[in-house]
């Protein structure tokens, strides 16, 4: 079996790899980069990987990607995936995960392929999400907040459209907050822990700065996430859509004082106006059980530890920038 990654480089990209490669035999691993991908996430991987260099907004590399590849699933994670980055930059945006989506699908039809598809969709879709409508189940109405919400909900049908019109056997998977170890320092819980990180080592004061601390959100640890990824393309029914989460929710306020329990740094939090979005998404729990139904899936791995193993890793890769500083 041939899987393609798309996006394979990136924060679950790599993880799905390691996945495959360790409890996945036999299987061929490809993933597409650009010219300017940072490897660090997947260096660790050489020699076990096949990369193929494709930018998701032109088609002749998509085209190309997919001629040398030739898979047999297809697992497409590529995106811009910073929802405040889609506000000072909506039309990137748009154009990279919908053009972009567009282009692997067109592909595919042109190569006459036949893979299964599994779409990374998103819960940021759900948007405008009322209390009483939690846990949020895929029938719930699709109220976008941001850019980048947008352009989920556009990959979203588009994988609908394209499996009613022309048989792609897409499996549309949105996913909710998933985080651990590699995640982007842009993202809270990679944040938090890189914050705490930097002041026991003495790179930064003892302030945390926060956005909006109300917020609730359900957080899978991501090597969970992409299990639930091969599921889909494996037991998942093509053409159906579903949510994968944990169904419990958790104030940012209290995340951070998870990330807080496991150190001995005394801080203080200060808002940094920056972090604010013009509109943000005030909860999101997810019902996962059509998933589960369908694949046997479940969450593995405690919150706790997805935490604690991601401020470990960054207390790896901050300590080992401070020594090259030093040295």
């Amino acid at each position: 079996m041939r899987a393609l990654i798309t996006g394979i480089t990136g924060f679950a990209g790599s993880h799905l790899a390691e996945y495959i490669l360790a409890e996945q035999p036999g299987v061929e691993v490809f993933g597409t980069f650009r010219w300017r991908s940072r490897m660090d996430n997947v260096e660790h991987l050489d020699g076990r990987i096949k990369l193929v260099e494709a930018d998701l907004r032109d088609y002749t590399s998509m085209h190309q990607a997919l001629a040398t590849s030739r898979p047999d699933v297809v697992f497409h994670l590529a995106a811009q995936s910073f929802v405040p980055s889609s506000w000072n930059a909506p039309s990137d945006t748009l154009v990279t995960n919908v053009t972009g989506q567009t282009n692997l699908f067109e592909a595919i039809r042109a190569l006459k392929l036949d893979p299964v598809v599994q779409i990374a969709c998103s819960s940021e879709q759900y948007g405008l999400v009322h209390p009483e409508e939690t846990p949020i189940k895929e029938t719930n109405p699709l109220r976008p907040l941001s850019p980048y919400a947008v352009s989920k909900v556009a990959q979203d049908y588009l994988g609908y459209q394209y499996f009613q019109s022309y048989g792609l056997k897409s499996v549309r998977t949105r996913g909710f907050n998933h985080t651990g170890p590699r995640r982007g320092q842009v993202f809270v819980t990679s944040n938090f822990c890189s914050q705490v990180a930097a002041i026991e080592l003495g790179l930064q004061e003892p302030v945390i700065r926060v956005g909006n601390m109300e917020a609730i959100r359900d957080f899978t640890d991501v090597r969970d996430m992409v299990r639930a990824y091969w599921l889909a393309v494996t037991k998942a029914r093509p053409g159906e859509v579903y949510n994968i989460a944990t169904g419990r929710g958790i104030h940012i306020r209290e995340m951070l004082d998870l990330v807080l329990s496991f150190s001995q740094v005394e801080v203080r939090t200060e808002v940094d106006p920056s972090r604010l979005r013009p509109s943000d998404v005030e909860i999101l729990i997810g019902d996962s059980s059509k998933f589960r139904a369908d694949t046997g899936w479940e969450p593995k791995i405690p919150f706790e530890q997805t935490v604690r193993d991601l401020l470990d890793y960054w207390r790896r890769v901050l300590a080992a920038r401070k020594a090259r500083l030093q040295g």
